[in-house]
């Protein structure tokens, strides 16, 4: 089925929107499962957000990994960010935060827009000059390869008055547009702003603190449970190939390919959240502590006591009880001994 929403083209076959109304299926249970599972959901919020803020930044060329990532944050301190990935991680945990913890109250609008992008870019001196307001020179798109080179995806809207009427007529189509699917609308207002990239630097980044915030206000709640972003770094490749093959269409573009991409993310995350669910039923309660601690074995398999000590800033002893008990619950397991003695994740 062919149609044409905003200036896009788009062809919602059966198989679209089976994964659609999949998703919605999900959202209508979801009511039931968050009063059920409220503390396992304050546990996955902290990781998710770990994992989002992470993965986002890291999109960018950011080095800092999660578990570098969770020991900033829970050490948050305005005066030691002298590092680039530092201020980047600082700026997109706060923006997140701030859209969990406001998204009712925040508006689809230039404005609302406009201080997301200043908050996200709020501790990095070198964007004193542009951020919170709309770009001041071309922007094209580019892609950091494993080599270190960059590809340039497309180009972007002109600056200047191209790039304002671009996001007006944003704006209008998605206050006005009271037909098309509240997912379908998300997932192409996204594409919209990527194709656009109406400021200088910081897009990329602020286009998936959009994508969670025009989901929550939808009413997908769920999603701040799990980490979208982790689920884009992994898929970083058919990301930008999606966006690639899209994109050199300007304008009039079909976008059935990108929407796809985006729903198959959502479906893939709605199902992790599950199988987490279902894994805290079943695991024996630890400490926050002792979670700290899995949360960096899960990502380091096989790392040592000493290792996990100096990461996460804990005392030797500390972490050695800690390892013992979480072995004894059945939580980690170990192999090896004396100092070749790693620990997994069962």
């Amino acid at each position: 089925m062919g149609m044409k929403i905003h200036t896009l083209e788009l062809d919602l076959d059966m198989k679209l929107l089976t994964e659609l109304r999949k998703i919605d299926r999900f959202d209508a249970t979801w009511y039931s499962i968050e009063k059920r599972e409220g503390a396992s959901l304050k546990q996955l919020k902290s990781i998710a957000t770990v994992r989002s803020v992470g993965a986002s930044t890291r999109i960018e060329g950011s080095k800092m990994t999660d578990d570098e990532v969770a020991v900033f944050i829970e050490k948050l301190s305005v005066s030691t960010l002298e590092e680039r990935d530092e201020q980047e991680v600082m700026g997109y945990f706060e923006a997140l935060d701030t859209i969990a913890g406001n998204f009712e109250a925040i508006d689809i609008s230039e404005s609302q827009i406009k201080n997301l992008h200043k908050m996200l870019l709020q501790y990095g001196e070198k964007d004193a000059w542009h951020r919170g307001n709309y770009k001041q020179m071309s922007n094209a798109v580019e892609a950091n390869l494993a080599d270190g080179t960059k590809q340039i995806v497309f180009r972007t809207t002109e600056p200047g008055l191209a790039t304002q009427d671009a996001m007006m007529q944003l704006f209008n189509w998605y206050h006005s547009d009271m037909e098309t699917m509240p997912l379908v609308k998300a997932a192409l207002f996204v594409y919209e702003f990527l194709s656009i990239h109406p400021f200088q630097d910081g897009n990329g980044r602020l286009s998936r603190l959009l994508g969670s915030l025009l989901l929550l206000k939808n009413g997908y709640t769920w999603i701040q449970y799990v980490s979208f972003e982790h689920e884009i770094e992994s898929r970083k490749a058919e990301y930008y190939q999606v966006l690639m093959h899209t994109q050199r269409n300007r304008p009039g573009e079909n976008v059935t390919e990108w929407l796809t991409f985006f729903i198959s993310c959502l479906i893939n995350i709605q199902e992790q959240l599950l199988v987490k669910l279902e894994e805290g039923r079943t695991e024996k309660p630890i400490s926050q502590r002792e979670k700290r601690i899995l949360f960096f074995i899960q990502n380091h398999g096989g790392c040592g006591s000493g290792e996990i000590s100096k990461k996460l800033d804990m005392a030797l002893p500390t972490v050695k009880k800690s390892l013992s008990d979480m072995v004894a619950k059945g939580v980690i397991t170990k192999k090896g001994r004396g100092k070749s003695t790693g620990y997994f994740v069962i």
